[in-house]
């Protein structure tokens, strides 16, 4: 299947009145990484227009140490995937806790890069963008849209860049894997 790069969503859509952002329930953690995960692959585009636009402001300030960090992410990530995928208990760990993988492999990524004096570049260039793109995954809620494109996506319609990478870490929504699991038992 050939990766499909999602359509820009509209400002509007993408950050409009307080009115479609909510605080996440805490208590049930499937439904709030849900909302994530829906966000993350709706607007996809949104969030690598935004990232992509402090790492040229950072980059533009240094760039060596940009490119850099950047390079140690991706080998951090790679690394830690190809791990996971051979270590049964790895495996586990990124499924059951998400977050606190791709912790994990910013906290290597943050040693490699300290070792080469890149610490302010690595924290503003990479983690900053980051941590925009969840804070704003967690607190937008979903629209109709949203959802119908989320449920293409899941149900291998499609495929996307956030796609892949969210099915390194392996993550989906709750029914997206369950409509892909029926699906691929129809096709065989």
């Amino acid at each position: 299947m050939e990766v499909q790069l999602a359509p820009f969503r509209a400002w509007a859509d993408f950050f409009p009145g307080s009115d479609r952002f909510a605080k996440p329930d805490f208590k049930d953690i499937n439904k709030w990484n849900n909302r994530v995960v829906s966000n993350l692959l709706y607007y996809q585009t949104n969030y690598l227009a935004v990232a992509a636009v402090t790492v040229l402001v950072v980059g533009f300030m240094s760039p060596f140490n940009m490119l850099l960090g950047g390079t140690v992410v991706v080998l951090m990530f790679i690394g830690f995937v190809w791990a996971s995928h051979n270590k049964d208990t790895l495996r586990k760990f990124k499924k059951q806790y998400p977050i606190v993988f791709v912790m994990m492999v910013m906290l290597a990524s943050y040693c490699v890069v300290s070792l080469y004096g890149g610490v302010m570049v690595f924290i503003f260039g990479i983690t900053f963008p980051l941590l925009l793109i969840f804070i704003h995954a967690s607190l937008r809620l979903r629209n109709i849209k949203n959802k119908l494109e989320n449920t293409m996506e899941g149900a291998g319609l499609k495929k996307t860049p956030m796609g892949i990478i969210l099915d390194a870490l392996e993550q989906k929504e709750e029914k997206m894997s369950k409509i892909a699991d029926y699906l691929a038992k129809a096709t065989e």
